[in-house]
């Protein structure tokens, strides 16, 4: 059964040079509390892989908070809002390292940690320049076919952070039907942390929704508005106006005063038990 532990116990759960993965997809469900948490620790987690089938404003905070070195994402940007701008920024500078993925990439190798393998075969890549970008992107040949084909390297992960809807006291979650790759994330991470709306007493099983039995889970944290200003149905919709302050603040060189200020308001907010809205 899963740990039900604070916030910052969470945040401190990840190890410097780690691989984690955020679930969600583009401005849905993403996990932006716990990214908010590691700013908060001390010292903030540095060198970390940043593992996502899309990367969004959950990222970018990690990124303009100094703890990532390398990105593995097919996309990375706040969709309707533009450029993610501390990503942006990182990789015109040069000081991240981005690995080049594709849809292709990322599911086979996703596929082939899933099944216990090294690499998963395809048609993928062939004939492309991407085989040229990277070397660890090897061609083989089918012993049965004789075609050549790309063995995509499987995919792993440390520790997965995704944000659920619901937990109940067995530790079972419940995730609404915008699943991008969340359930995948569970089969390949070492260690699942699972931030939720609200903790009920028992979650049954629904159509509007997939429940993750607590064998996948290992750590839960309540965190209502745990998404914001990222959109959580059916319980909140996107933020935009808090999507456009953090897109000024940073464009205006101020991101840690702005992410200091939103932590403060969080804080009080908490201690108040007012409902502020955060970034």
């Amino acid at each position: 059964m899963p740990d039900f532990i604070s916030l910052p116990a969470a945040a401190d759960l990840i190890k410097d040079s780690s691989t984690i993965a955020l679930g969600g997809m583009t401005s849905y469900r993403r996990p932006v509390a716990f990214a908010r948490a590691l700013l908060q620790r001390a010292p903030r987690p540095k060198d970390l892989t940043l593992l996502a089938f899309t990367g969004g404003i959950e990222g970018d905070i990690l990124i303009g908070g100094g703890c990532v070195s390398t990105v593995r994402t097919v996309y990375f940007g706040l969709e309707a809002f533009g450029f993610a701008p501390m990503f942006t920024a990182a990789a015109n500078r040069g000081t991240i390292k981005v690995i080049d993925e594709t849809e292709q990439s990322l599911a086979m190798g996703i596929r082939a940690r899933m099944s216990g393998v090294g690499f998963m075969p395809s048609h993928g890549w062939q004939g492309t320049d991407l085989l040229t970008l990277r070397p660890d992107v090897k061609s083989i040949v089918d012993p049965y076919t004789g075609e050549t084909l790309t063995a995509f390297p499987a995919v792993a992960c440390d520790t997965a952070i995704i944000h659920a809807l619901a937990a109940d006291r067995w530790g079972n979650i419940l995730l609404n039907n915008n699943l991008g790759v969340d359930v995948e994330l569970i089969y390949i991470s070492e260690r699942v942390i699972a931030t939720v709306e609200t903790i009920v007493d028992r979650l049954e099983r629904t159509t509007e929704g997939v429940l993750i039995p607590s064998p996948g889970i290992h750590s839960i944290v309540l965190a209502p508005n745990g998404a914001y200003p990222t959109s959580c149905y059916p319980h909140y919709p996107i933020a935009g106006e808090a999507f456009l302050d953090y897109i000024d603040a940073c464009n205006a060189g101020v991101f840690e005063e702005f992410i200091a200020e939103d932590l403060q308001k969080r804080v009080r907010s908490a201690n108040t038990d007012t409902d502020l809205s955060p970034l």
